[in-house]
């Protein structure tokens, strides 16, 4: 993993502003680094910061799992994910996918604020990382009886 890393940012509509307000105090530190979003997300983060964010589809439509795929590309490093536990929403399997395929493929996530900033100030943030890659070889080449 390279020392700029590429930052997954997901909110739920109920933790969307607490997402922004996150990405304001660490204005300094995101700037040297991609961001990633979905739909309306990243619209507000790069409104608020100034800086170029891609987007994706909003979570329901799908921008969820056009993360997870960039996560399974190897093309997302963190997931800054602030998921609303109050509230079931429609997409819900959608996010568990997500989750599940982060840690499938060991990228770090946070789910909550304090996470995220134990996340941000890390060492490891903006060194370059070497990032224990599971090896799925044996799954991959089972045998499926029939």
């Amino acid at each position: 993993m390279e020392a700029k890393k590429r930052i997954a940012l997901i909110a739920h509509d109920n933790k969307k502003f607490e997402l922004v307000e996150w990405a304001i105090h660490h204005k300094e530190i995101l700037k040297n680094h991609e961001l990633l979003a979905t739909g309306t997300t990243g619209s507000m983060v790069e409104k608020e910061l100034g800086q170029s964010v891609e987007k994706f589809q909003s979570g329901p439509l799908g921008g969820d799992q056009q993360i997870g795929a960039l996560i399974v590309e190897g093309k997302v490093d963190i997931l800054i994910f602030f998921w609303d536990p109050m509230e079931a929403l429609p997409h819900d399997p959608d996010i568990k996918a997500l989750l599940r395929i982060g840690a499938v493929w060991n990228i770090a996530i946070a789910c909550d604020q304090a996470t995220a900033d134990f996340i941000i100030s890390s060492p490891f943030l903006n060194n370059s990382y070497e990032r224990f890659m599971p090896d799925y070889d044996n799954y991959k080449n089972r045998k499926i009886v029939k």
